[in-house]
């Protein structure tokens, strides 16, 4: 039975969305790159618009897939880059809930008084036990549970946003300024505003639950990347009007400490801090749920182990694959600063978005000629009728392709050299797995 609508599905996916993006990011987005944080939150939103109309027109033409971009490049090419879309996407996810918890543990513990390294991964640890337990509830109950969270932090937003437009003083003066470390600086906060815009992948991962199957999932993905998108840049110009450009560190609570820098109200300031930790909470509920789906829907794939598809409950909830999310995220944590950790993310989005533009290119063709890919069709299950749509196609999506590899150029060091490593794991695991069948070599000729 689906039991998640429209605003259930437009929750998960925004509450996928604004979260440790804006609360947590926004102030290393703008230490990185000044007045150039606008630039690459414009950028990046154009570009996730783009992946938004991508995503609509695959999850509507695959709306019994669970395991988003992996599911679309699993029915379009096969196995083996399905394989290594997968695990990548999963371990984004997975740095996404480790990233998205610490956000929370950094605001929750700045509140108590309780600040630094140790009180903040205790308070994200002990975040991801509870989403543990409302994950278990079900898929239904969980996007309820978005649903409100939602709708408080986004009226805090427009609160902070008004305030900031209305008292600020340095928006003029830090708008003429020219974007530190010029393009450099641009692509490295994108890097980070695409791990803000990520969260929109998980409604594809729901898709089956959703009453209006693929058209509402696409619906519901597209309107969330717009509404984040106008929120984004409000917020940005927000931060810009409250602080000196050159005083944003690498700070953890970015709003917070603007609201401090100009002497705001009590009251706002811990409003804002209540709705910082309900985004982080909600996106690492959202990043729980995308994670989970994506490794029952793995296994049924046959691609990991038959135990991470059984569920439990009247629910039919995946118990081991949230448990698993669940222990990767806490590990995850521990394996450097919260930036390298979303570029760590960002990296496996960035692919799977990538490898999804190519699908649904030869998606696409197959629907523009069943007559000669009907074997293709029927083995990837495509919906024939009723699908969404993409406009200007192929321009669009080859746009996307062009961009996402120019984003790359964009990551830190160290987190494009795990990235590419994991690429090369996930190669040699799959071959090594696939030693142990008998099955037929595919030879293709790309040359006469």
């Amino acid at each position: 039975m689906k039991s998640v609508g429209f605003a259930g599905a437009l929750a998960v996916g925004l509450g996928g969305i604004i979260g440790a993006g804006i609360f947590v990011l926004s102030g290393t987005m703008i230490s990185l790159s000044g007045t150039g944080a606008l630039v690459a939150f414009i950028l990046t939103g154009f570009v996730a618009v783009i992946l938004a109309l991508e995503m609509g027109e695959l999850v509507s033409s695959m709306p019994k897939s669970t395991g988003a971009s992996y599911s679309f490049v699993y029915n379009a090419f096969g196995s083996e880059l399905g394989f290594i879309t997968g695990m990548t996407l999963y371990l984004s996810f997975a740095a996404s809930v480790s990233a998205i918890a610490l956000g929370f543990g950094s605001y929750l513990s700045s509140m108590t008084g309780m600040g630094g390294y140790i009180f903040s991964h205790i308070f994200a640890i002990i975040l991801i036990i509870v989403l543990v337990g409302i994950n278990l509830e079900g898929i239904a109950q969980a996007a309820r549970a978005d649903l409100f969270i939602v709708i408080f932090k986004v009226a805090v937003l427009v609160i902070f946003i008004v305030f900031a437009l209305m008292f600020g003083k340095f928006l003029s003066s830090n708008i003429s300024l020219p974007p530190v470390n010029g393009t450099s600086g641009i692509f490295a906060a994108s890097v980070i505003a695409m791990f803000a815009y990520a969260g929109f992948q998980s409604i594809a991962t729901m898709a089956p639950n959703i009453k209006g199957g693929g058209r509402t999932a696409a619906k519901a993905i597209l309107v969330s990347v717009v509404l984040s998108l106008v929120l984004y840049i409000l917020v940005t110009l927000a931060l810009l009007s409250l602080v000196p450009g050159n005083n944003f560190g690498e700070v953890a609570d970015p709003l917070s400490f603007a609201l401090k820098s100009a002497a705001a109200p009590s009251w706002l300031f811990y409003l804002v801090d209540l709705a910082a930790l309900a985004a982080t909470t909600s996106a690492t509920l959202a990043m729980m749920i995308g994670g989970s789906q994506l490794v029952m829907q793995l296994s049924n794939d046959g691609l990991m182990p038959g135990y991470f598809r059984k569920t439990e409950g009247k629910q039919g909830s995946p118990m081991s694959a949230v448990m698993l999310t669940a222990v990767v995220g806490i590990a995850l944590m521990f394996s450097g600063n919260i930036y390298i950790i979303a570029a760590i993310s960002n990296f496996g989005i960035l692919f799977s978005y990538l490898m999804s533009g190519f699908a649904l290119i030869k998606i696409r063709r197959a629907r523009r000629h069943p007559d000669v890919h009907a074997s293709f069709i029927s083995s990837a299950k495509l919906t024939m009728e009723g699908v969404f749509e993409m406009p200007l196609f192929p321009y669009l999506p080859l746009a996307g392709i062009f961009m996402l590899v120019a984003f790359f150029f964009g990551f830190p060091a160290i987190a494009l050299s795990a990235g590419v490593g994991l690429v090369l794991v996930c190669i040699i695991i799959y071959y090594a797995m696939r030693e142990d069948r008998d099955e037929p070599v595919i030879k293709v000729r790309f040359f006469r």
